[in-house]
């Protein structure tokens, strides 16, 4: 069985593990500052790729930093946990060079479910806000 399998119970191990062959995080330069059970803090550098026609940062990859931030956070628990939703405010533009710290914080747990709470910031200015629901899921191999 491998980490994902879900019998690695290692918690920011399992995160790790789950992050390690997330190729579309890999590919924007995601990078996992810390991780423990309900909190993780990721970092990413905006490049000119990631711009859209207002040579601004495109929201989607705002969002994309914020969900893997979301994602490290919940399954930071050592169980396979997935999305069940999320929703994002955009309250600052970004643009090339920017460098994007999204840190996620767990606010509630119930049974299979959570929710959590991810701030993305430039520097100390706050850019966005994410709230993501979690719904761990049966093991897989």
């Amino acid at each position: 069985m491998n980490e994902l399998s879900g019998q690695d119970s290692t918690g920011a191990g399992f995160a790790h593990a789950m992050l390690d062959t997330d190729r579309a995080s890999s590919e924007c330069g995601i990078q996992l500052l810390a991780n423990g059970p309900g909190s993780a803090t990721l970092a990413m550098k905006i490049t000119e790729d990631m711009l859209n026609g207002h040579a601004i940062t495109h929201g989607g990859y705002v969002f994309l930093l914020a969900d893997t931030a979301f994602a490290a956070a919940c399954n930071g628990y050592g169980r396979p946990t997935v999305a069940a939703g999320g929703s994002i405010t955009y309250l600052e533009p970004t643009t090339a060079g920017d460098e994007l710290v999204a840190e996620a914080v767990e606010r509630a747990r119930y049974g299979r479910n959570g929710i959590y709470d991810v701030t993305v910031r430039r520097g100390d200015v706050v850019i966005a806000e994410f709230r993501g629901t979690s719904r761990e899921i049966p093991a897989w191999s």
